[in-house]
């Protein structure tokens, strides 16, 4: 038996994910059944230069979505990074997000997604006791994650970790939008 097919599955925590070799290619197809039409995808400068990121567009565009990159975050992505991000959403009229790279891009798209329907700052979502009954559920956008590390889990679960300047540089779980490949 072939070891790459060995390694091809779906599983869910709670979200679906896709894993193996060659799954990068249904990234389309992930994004469209999410009904995201106008991915923004959200990753860092390092990776935003390679290939791969230009692969992904590419072949959204093709698929006939209207992809555009989003890569100011920084490692260990801070409150600016997410209100940019927001930003770049709403004037692009994007629909959803394709977080993609390590867990600094992952959380910040997270982070993008849920904040786009949010009126409060970001730390009245901080993820601890019933914070969350705070969100406004309309209007966040999906995210389809796509890591490109391992080692952080962040395309497993709910919440990003922003840093907070305002608290010398405290990092702080916030509530993110999911929904990942």
């Amino acid at each position: 038996m072939d070891k790459q097919t060995d390694l091809i599955g779906n599983w869910s925590f709670p979200a679906p994910i896709r894993f193996g070799a060659g799954r990068i290619g249904e990234l389309p197809q992930a994004c469209l059944e999410l009904g995201i039409r106008r991915p923004l995808l959200v990753t860092d400068p390092g990776l935003a230069a390679l290939p791969m990121v230009n692969d992904a567009v590419e072949s959204c565009v093709q698929a006939g979505l209207a992809c555009a990159v989003f890569s100011n975050v920084r490692a260990n992505p801070v409150e600016a990074n997410v209100h940019e991000g927001v930003r770049t959403l709403r004037d692009g009229d994007h629909d959803g997000i394709v977080a993609f790279g390590g867990g600094s891009a992952l959380d910040a798209g997270k982070a993008i997604g849920f904040m786009a329907a949010q009126s409060r700052p970001i730390w009245d979502f901080e993820d601890r006791e019933d914070w969350w009954t705070r969100a406004d559920e309309d209007g966040m956008a999906p995210v389809v994650a796509v890591p490109t590390t391992s080692g952080t889990g962040s395309e497993t679960g709910r919440a990003s970790v922003i840093t907070d300047t305002r608290t010398e540089h405290t990092k702080r779980r916030t509530f993110g939008a999911k929904a990942l490949i």
